[in-house]
């Protein structure tokens, strides 16, 4: 067992095929330890490299509607009446402390989505 850190895309790319081939080792082999360490290189590398944002307010809440079926007049008791939650669907309001809140509460949407940056109009 050769093992060294990923620095490049090649190192990257090398590994994953050395993961693929060690997948099906049994616990407690050392096979199975390889496949470990090599797992969490690959999750440090990218961390770094291919990081995913979380989604702006706008597009989370989109999100959870179009997963959960849910039309604009779902989003009234939640954020307020038609105007207000026409308004922060299209930018054009910021979201309170309270509605986020609502958001995370009842659509449990995680507060880092919501939290996240707006361009507003």
């Amino acid at each position: 067992m050769s093992i060294k850190p990923i620095r490049t895309e090649q190192d990257y790319e090398n590994t994953l095929v050395r993961i693929y081939e060690l997948i099906e080792s049994l616990p407690n082999t050392p096979e199975f330890d390889e496949l470990d360490i090599l797992t969490t290189l690959v999750e440090s590398y990218e961390e770094k490299h291919y990081k995913i944002e979380a989604p702006d307010p706008i597009s989370a809440i989109l999100f959870r509607m179009e997963q959960e079926g849910l039309k604009q007049k779902d989003l009234v008791p939640i954020l307020g009446d038609k105007s207000i939650v026409s308004k922060v669907l299209n930018g054009q309001r910021k979201l309170t402390t309270a509605m986020i809140k609502n958001l995370h509460e009842q659509l449990k949407i995680p507060f880092e989505s919501l939290f996240g940056k707006v361009s507003y109009s």
